[in-house]
Formats: structure tokens, C-alpha cells, sequence
């Protein structure tokens, strides 16, 4: 099995800049044209490109997989957003569709986020977070840093003291690889700041 994982590094401060603002417009627009389209009884896209959905046990699994993470360092519980998990839906479904399943480019995202790409084996929620917590080993606290060759952006992120909702979602593409996308609200790991 391989497995490879990214996370989103906030080195701005919380403030909207101007790109984040024209994305915020871009997918306004977007809504407003699959809702127009709706409306005017376009057919919907075909089931290659619809987003899946993540079903209640997924969105059970990944919210109990963070929350323990997050209580044993003392860190409250996030929810799950409904909107965050759409939104992680439809970019790993373009991800897959239109991408190769290559990570996405979280440049400048609203979101904290974290991916992970997972092959040879069924990745299950638990187990993409898991992944990204068994980085604690490698981060000190002490220091807020991370041991070289490694990324503990991905645990801090799943335990930053200040996001509170969380929405995930997988794909499953060519070759037994799979996708998974969690995003996070308000985002983490700003640079400078412990998570907990």
C-alpha cells in the first residue's frame, strides 16, 4: 500500500485577500448557473461527474476519527458541516474526473485542509486520518516544530485548537486509488501559532 498526503499551510493572516475573494465570486457564479440550469430542466450532468456523496457512516467515521484526536490533546470536538463536505465532494470529484486524482492546488483556499492519496488498498476514513494523526509522533510541542523529512501540518490541522467544523469526502479512481479531501473551519496551521 502507498500512501501520500498534503496539507493546506496558512501563511497569511485570517484576513480575505483579493484572490480569495474572486474564487468566493467564481463559485457563486457557478452556483447560480447549476441552479439556473436546474431550474430550466437542463439535465443533470451524467454520473461520471456527479460528486459522490459521503454517506452517514463516512461522515461518522471521519468526525470520530478526528474527535479522538482532538481529545487526547485536549482540543473540543468539531461538527460536521454539510457545506464543507459538498464542497470537498465536488473537488475531489473534479479531482478525479478532470485531474488524474492528483492532489488539488489549495493555494489561497478559505479552508484548512488536508489530502491524503492512498493505493493498493481500500483507504477508509478512519484510516486517512489515522494517517495524518500518526504525524504527532514527529511534531514537538515545545518547539512547534517538525522533525525533518516530515509534515505534521497534516496532525495539526486535524487538531487546530480553533477550527470547529469539519466536512470530508472520498474518490475512488484508476487503479485502486483513493482520494480524500477534508476541509476545515475556520483553517489552521497558521504559521507561528500552536494548534492546541
Amino acid at each position: 500500500m502507498s500512501i501520500n498526503y498534503f496539507y493546506q499551510q496558512n501563511w497569511q493572516s485570517q484576513h480575505n485577500n483579493r484572490q480569495q475573494r474572486m474564487a468566493y465570486a467564481l463559485v457563486a457564479v457557478l452556483f447560480l448557473a447549476i441552479s439556473h440550469n436546474t431550474a430550466l430542466g437542463v439535465p443533470a450532468a451524467s454520473p461520471g461527474i456527479m460528486a459522490p456523496a459521503v454517506l452517514p457512516s463516512a461522515a461518522r467515521e471521519f468526525l470520530e476519527a478526528h474527535n479522538q484526536a482532538r481529545a487526547a490533546v485536549g482540543v473540543g470536538p468539531l461538527k460536521w458541516s454539510e457545506q464543507l463536505a459538498n464542497a470537498t465532494s465536488l473537488l475531489a470529484s473534479y479531482q478525479r474526473n478532470k485531474m488524474g486524482c492528483q492532489f488539488a492546488n489549495l493555494t489561497d483556499h478559505k479552508y484548512g485542509a488536508n489530502q491524503l492519496r492512498g493505493s493498493g488498498a481500500a483507504v477508509t476514513p478512519r484510516l486517512a486520518v489515522d494517517t495524518w494523526v500518526k504525524e504527532k509522533t514527529y511534531y514537538d510541542y515545545a518547539s512547534n516544530s517538525c522533525a525533518p523529512n516530515h509534515r505534521c501540518g497534516v496532525y495539526t490541522q486535524v487538531v487546530w485548537k480553533n477550527s470547529s467544523e469539519l466536512g470530508c469526502a472520498q474518490v475512488t479512481c484508476k487503479d485502486q486509488i483513493t482520494l480524500t479531501i477534508c476541509f476545515y473551519n475556520p483553517p489552521g496551521n497558521y504559521v507561528g501559532e500552536r494548534p492546541y
